[in-house]
């Protein structure tokens, strides 16, 4: 395995056109869940210039019952249902910032195409008589952790998302007021000995207000970026030979999905690793907790970060796989990469993490149960990255470290 390289990786705001169609997804699925916890959800979302467009299926009797005599009129929704779905399409595009001439929230034509889901689907998900509750499609997820930053990701998106955050705070708090919502960050890393020590390029591409892409403005604009970026990054990473490249096309007036149109799921690596570990394939938003494209990837970021913060490897890839409507997992694969301690092996991780009952077996339902997933608590997770966040309450539940313990004495 080489020690000393280059890496990058890439984070885009909550104003990235394929974000705002995230943040939306999951907006609708946690209306869905806060309505019923038990609720199926797989919402797409399109969004372009002043438009935005709902499609996907949906299974949540207090919003949609197609079945229901009394809702047949109004297409199967329940009275106000729809108003409320468009109202949480809104809420959302008004709270990442949107009011362009091109995108607002206020003005923007809405489209609501979600439909009740498919029969076929739902058999091989529910539970019923001795089958057990089965995942709700097939797939491979992975999960990933490592120790090169304290939220153990890999430093080059950990610090491409921190970059990201603190430009939408500083906008939300005028603090920097010639910033607008639509932004892209790219950190490039060198690696000696497998661990980063240097900063040798940034790239910052962030809408902007009018005119400050040229004279006295657009000098305001690169000073602020680069003093963000000097207070995020370790102390010594940036020197005179970093390459700087700040909205290197020029003006950035037209962003958002304005400037181009915006897809659920088109940023799985951004919300994942940033390229540092392998990935399934499956997004994330828009999907509730029975897709294992979702749960099973929270559950093994979950296994992986405990086993480095456990001080059993420095850098963890877990892989799980499912068969739809098959309850246990097909496999489960762990790889420390060489970086295991000392008497600890993958193969001993992975009967360890099969031997913690609270697990459930890894089922569907016992990781949504172990990590309470059945909750409002996924829109937050739409932007600047699932993994590296800070567990609050109930939010990211899966960046607990509460396993160690458990992993510690299954080893012994």
């Amino acid at each position: 395995m080489r020690t000393s390289y280059l890496f990058t990786s890439e984070s885009v705001s909550e104003g990235h056109p394929d974000k705002v169609s995230d943040q939306i997804s999951d907006a609708i699925v946690d209306l869905m869940l806060a309505k019923d916890p038990e609720a199926r959800v797989a919402c797409e979302t399109m969004t372009t210039t002043q438009r935005v467009i709902l499609s996907g299926e949906i299974r949540c009797a207090p919003m949609y019952d197609a079945t229901n005599p009394e809702w047949a009129e109004n297409g199967g929704w329940a009275p106000g249902a729809k108003e409320e779905i468009e109202r949480a399409v809104r809420h959302t595009v008004r709270e990442i910032g949107y009011e362009q001439d091109g995108f607002h929230w206020q003005t923007l034509t809405f489209e609501n195409h979600l439909h009740g889901q498919s029969a076929e689907i739902a058999q091989g998900v529910d539970a019923s008589g001795n089958k057990d509750e089965g995942a709700g499609d097939q797939g491979i997820m992975f999960g990933f952790a490592c120790d090169e930053t304290p939220d153990l990701m890999p430093a080059t998106l950990d610090y491409s998302h921190k970059i990201l955050e603190r430009l939408a705070a500083d906008r939300k708090s005028s603090a920097a007021p010639f910033l607008e919502p639509d932004a892209k960050s790219q950190v490039t890393l060198r690696y000696e000995d497998g661990k980063p020590v240097a900063c040798t390029a940034v790239v910052v591409s962030t809408q902007h207000a009018k005119g400050y892409h040229e004279g006295a403005k657009e000098a305001e604009l690169k000073a602020y970026v680069k003093q963000v970026v000097s207070e995020i990054l370790p102390e010594g990473w940036l020197n005179g030979e970093t390459d700087w490249h700040i909205n290197p096309t020029g003006a950035f007036e037209i962003g958002g999905p304005d400037g181009d149109a915006g897809l659920t799921g088109r940023k799985i690596i951004v919300d994942t690793y940033g390229g540092a570990a392998p990935h399934g394939g499956g997004a994330f938003s828009g999907k509730d907790p029975t897709k294992v494209d979702r749960s099973a990837a929270y559950i093994t970021r979950y296994l992986a970060k405990n086993i480095v913060a456990a001080g059993l490897a420095k850098r963890c890839t877990i892989q799980l796989a499912y068969a739809i409507g098959v309850s246990k997992p097909l496999s489960l694969y762990v790889d420390t990469h060489g970086t295991s301690a000392d008497g600890v092996t993958d193969e001993a991780l992975e009967k360890a993490i099969a031997n913690i009952g609270s697990l459930g077996g890894l089922t569907p339902r016992g990781i949504r149960m172990h990590l309470g997933l059945n909750k409002p608590i996924y829109r937050k997770s739409a932007a600047y990255g699932h993994f590296g966040r800070q567990a609050d309450g109930e939010h990211f539940p899966w960046e607990r470290t509460d396993l160690v313990d458990d992993l510690k004495a299954a080893l012994a």
